[in-house]
């Protein structure tokens, strides 16, 4: 999620959560208690980034550990690595 994207998720967050004003009268923000709850959800929204960051370091991780695992069984399947590998154990085996 990028700056402008977590901007714009909270400008979103105050629009819902703001009370619907009568026209011509401002709002007042020493009553509203929409602070304490915007701080509780910017934090939760900045938890969730952090837990979305593990997650996708852990896939990407994960990803590479898979691709060099398929990398070394595709250099085990080479036709010249099988037979060397087959010459190798038939002289150990004697035959």
């Amino acid at each position: 999620m990028t700056l402008s994207d977590r901007e714009g998720l909270i400008a979103r967050i105050r629009q819902i959560r703001r009370p619907p004003t009568a026209v011509g009268r401002p709002s007042t923000d020493a009553s509203d208690p929409q602070p304490d709850g915007l701080r509780a959800l910017e934090a939760r929204v900045a938890h969730l980034e952090q837990l979305l960051e593990g997650l996708q370091d852990s896939v990407h991780r994960e990803s590479e550990r898979h691709a060099k695992l398929i990398a070394e069984l595709q250099a085990q399947l080479q036709p010249g690595t099988i037979s060397a590998a087959l010459s190798k154990d038939a002289r150990n085996r004697g035959l």
